[in-house]
């Protein structure tokens, strides 16, 4: 029996950009939400559906199959219900194995448990519903703008309005892919011109009447974080919802979307709390990335540069004749030569043809693999060639050509200026931008301030010149 959960995880996001490889506790969403899902015993097979390069190469990483979502399903205004059709089509293609059950799952749900992932799961499987949700306990008071009377407890904020493709608007309804309506001002407080609030009227209850709460009906939210469907009904509704709908409870404390920057920030203060109940063996690596702590050299058994934007400044100066030159960091070469004195393989990574790069990894007396198209894979031949884990590897890069590398690798660092989906997908970002120091400063993050090499096992290598500031092509 074949159980497919689907990630939808599609690279454009208005709100936050690069939002699903933005890091929560130092993994990115789409890799939590890979991680969650294959944990569930009922799941055979994860896929995550992305239009994005950075996001595949994540999700490969975290043990996900990839299907590659095609453009005109992947606008803002595409279903999560079309992604996750055209997705169980391309693993049945592929496989030849016919899905018995869908599960659609949000990496925009940064705490989602595997628990939550099972129960949907099995609430279809193993208890014959046609659909499931995952839900939270609520006992708030709904209000909606407008004049009138309130509705009364029978109405529950439930009137069946539909959005796109007749998905619900609302919690849920976002599928973490869309974004959440504001007001011009870009809040998401209801305003008339003026500043004055809008007049509202009660939804699922009377206003008159204020019933105490263990006098109330239960009500439950919607959490957004996991669903399930039978997978022949689901292909005759296509929606997620039809036949009996089996609500599965999930801890409330849990009950995150990240749809803007500041539920990013809620997210990555609440990991250490949360990321610790859910993952022990894990805690003290998880908190220590979502607050914002750096390597250390026990941490790191390689590192990797990029070289353009990374150790330069992204400029180049062309001369009267052509010959292009680019601008280094004498401090950058001092931070290497102290880092390859404490016994760490170092290797600089480039996509650039230009023989600049050749020539400055000669003046660092570093390795050198440069005019490379597909950087991850070279990363991961390197590593497997020396034996080195790539979840203990350091990769420093500034541009969304690096992110495929950010996805293989345990330490992936942003330099300042880096781009924002790149800034977003670092476990580490540095203080100083590229081709000012962003290197020294890495190499004091593992040898502290003073750049005291404290040496590992492993050959050395001798000093670099460190008296060139502007490396020209040869």
């Amino acid at each position: 029996m074949t159980v497919l959960a689907v990630i939808p995880a599609r690279g454009g996001s208005r709100g936050v950009p690069g939002k699903n490889l933005a890091p929560v506790g130092g993994v990115p969403l789409v890799a939590r939400a890979v991680r969650e899902s294959l944990a569930a015993p009922l799941v055979t097979d994860v896929v995550v559906s992305t239009d994005d390069p950075g996001i595949a190469a994540a999700a490969r990483s975290a043990g996900a199959r990839v299907v590659v979502r095609p453009v005109e399903i992947a606008g803002d205004t595409a279903s999560s219900e079309t992604a996750v059709l055209h997705a169980m089509d391309a693993f049945e293609a592929l496989s030849g194995e016919r899905v018995r059950a869908v599960l659609l799952v949000q990496c925009t749900s940064p705490f989602l448990t595997r628990d939550d992932v099972q129960g949907v799961a099995a609430a279809v499987v193993a208890d014959g519903a046609d659909s499931a949700v995952t839900v939270a306990p609520f006992h708030g008071f709904v209000w909606r703008e407008g004049e009138g009377e309130g509705e009364g407890e029978g109405d529950g904020g439930r009137e069946g309005e539909r959005g796109r493709d007749g998905q619900g608007e609302g919690q849920g309804g976002r599928d973490g892919e869309g974004e959440r309506p504001t007001a011009a001002d870009g809040t998401s407080r209801p305003t008339v011109p003026g500043g004055a609030p809008l007049p509202g009227r009660g939804v699922n209850h009377d206003p008159a009447v204020r019933p105490r709460r263990q006098d109330r009906p239960l009500d439950f939210l919607e959490t957004g974080a996991a669903y399930a469907m039978d997978a022949a009904g689901f292909r005759t509704a296509r929606h997620r919802f039809f036949g009996r709908t089996a609500l599965v409870p999930a801890d409330p404390a849990r009950v995150l979307e990240v749809d803007d920057p500041h539920d990013l920030a809620r997210a990555r203060a609440l990991a250490p709390l949360l990321d610790e109940a859910n993952h022990p063996a894990t805690a003290t690596a998880t908190a220590a990335a979502a607050g914002g702590d750096l390597p250390r050299l026990d941490d790191i058994d390689a590192v990797v540069l990029d070289f353009d934007g990374t150790q330069t400044d992204d400029r180049v100066h062309i001369d009267a004749d052509g010959r292009e030159t680019v601008s280094v960091h004498r401090g950058d070469g001092l931070g290497i030569d102290r880092l390859r004195t404490a016994g760490l393989p170092l290797l600089i990574l480039s996509s650039e043809r230009n023989p600049v790069v050749a020539a400055r990894a000669r003046k660092l007396r570093l390795p050198v693999l440069h005019g490379i198209d597909r950087k991850d894979l070279a990363l991961k031949e390197w590593c497997e060639e020396r034996g080195i884990d790539p979840g203990r590897v350091l990769y420093a890069g500034n541009d969304i050509n690096d992110l495929p590398c950010f996805g293989l690798v345990g330490w992936p660092v942003a330099v300042a200026n880096a781009h924002d989906p790149v800034r977003a997908a670092a476990r580490a970002v540095t203080a100083a931008r590229g081709g000012e120091g962003a290197i020294r400063e890495i190499a004091s993050w593992l040898l502290g301030p003073e750049l005291t090499p404290h040496h590992r096992p492993g050959p050395g290598a001798p000093a670099a010149d460190q008296s060139q500031h502007t490396t020209p092509a040869q």
